[in-house]
C-alpha cells in the first residue's frame, strides 16, 4: 500500500482532555497537508476544525456519548444532531456497552438507530451525508457478542463499525490491566459480520505502520490513530 493510500484511510485523532485550541488547528492543518481522510475530536472542538477545513477534502469527525456509551439516547441524539449543526461530517457513536454485555441487543440497536437517524436527517437540512460509525469497545466483549453488535449496527443503518475508543481500562479479576484497542482478530470478526460493504474502523493502540497494514488486511477500511504522521513516516522506509 502506497503513502496516499494509507493517509486517505486515516482519522488522525485528537481526544485528549486537555488539548487546547492551537493543537487542534495544527492537527486540520497537518490532516490536511497530509490528505488523512478526516480529523476526529472532541465535539467542543468541530466548530474549529469545520472552519479550519473549510477548503480542504479532509472531513470533520467527532465522538458521541463519548468515551463510556452510558448517556441516555435522547442525550446522544442531541449531541450528534449539534455537533452535524456545527460541521461535523462524521459521527462516531459508543454504544450501551452494558446493554450488549447483558445480550440487551434490541436496545443497543434502538440506541444506535436514534442516533443514525437524528444525524442523518439533521445533515439533509444543510444538504450533507452524515457518515455514522458505531465504537464497541471490544475489549469488553465475547466474539459472539461483538458479532451481534456488528449486526445491531448493520440493521440500525450505521455506516461503520469501530473497535474502540482508546479510552477503555480493562481489567482482570486480581487488578491486572488487560489489553485493549484493536487487533487482527476482532477486526476479521467484525469484518465478517458486516460483510464486505460496511465499513470497518481499527482504533486503539494503532501506532506502527506494521499494525496498520496488518489490520488492514485483516479487514479494517479505517484507521483512528493520533500516531498517522508516524505512520507515514515509517511507510516510506
Amino acid at each position: 500500500m502506497n503513502k496516499k493510500d494509507l493517509a486517505a484511510m486515516i482519522d488522525h485523532t485528537l481526544l485528549a482532555p486537555n488539548a487546547k485550541v492551537e493543537q487542534i488547528i495544527r492537527l486540520c492543518q497537518e490532516a490536511d497537508r497530509y490528505g488523512f481522510a478526516s480529523v476526529c475530536v472532541n465535539p467542543i472542538y468541530v466548530n474549529v476544525c469545520a472552519s479550519e477545513l473549510k477548503d480542504s477534502p479532509v472531513k470533520v469527525c467527532t465522538v458521541i456519548g463519548f468515551p463510556l456509551g452510558a448517556t441516555t439516547t435522547e442525550s446522544k441524539v442531541f449531541e450528534a444532531r449539534n455537533a452535524v449543526a456545527n460541521g461535523a461530517d462524521e459521527i462516531d457513536m459508543v454504544i450501551d456497552i452494558t446493554a450488549a454485555i447483558e445480550g440487551r441487543f434490541s436496545n443497543v440497536t434502538t440506541d444506535i438507530a436514534a442516533v443514525v437517524e437524528g444525524s442523518k436527517e439533521e445533515g439533509k437540512k444543510i444538504g450533507k451525508e452524515i457518515i455514522v460509525k458505531t465504537i464497541l469497545e471490544t475489549c469488553f466483549l465475547d466474539d459472539s457478542t461483538i458479532t451481534n453488535c456488528c449486526l445491531c449496527a448493520k440493521k440500525a443503518g450505521a455506516d461503520f463499525v469501530k473497535t474502540s475508543t482508546g479510552f477503555a481500562n480493562p481489567k482482570s479479576i486480581d487488578g491486572k490491566s488487560l489489553p485493549n484497542g484493536a487487533n487482527e482478530h476482532h477486526i476479521a470478526l467484525m469484518r465478517q459480520a458486516v460483510g464486505p460493504d460496511m465499513g470497518v474502523k481499527a482504533s486503539g493502540g494503532v501506532r506502527s505502520y506494521r499494525t496498520a497494514i496488518a489490520l488492514i488486511k485483516a479487514g479494517a477500511s479505517r484507521i483512528g490513530t493520533s500516531s498517522g504522521i508516524n505512520l507515514l513516516r515509517e511507510a516510506e522506509n
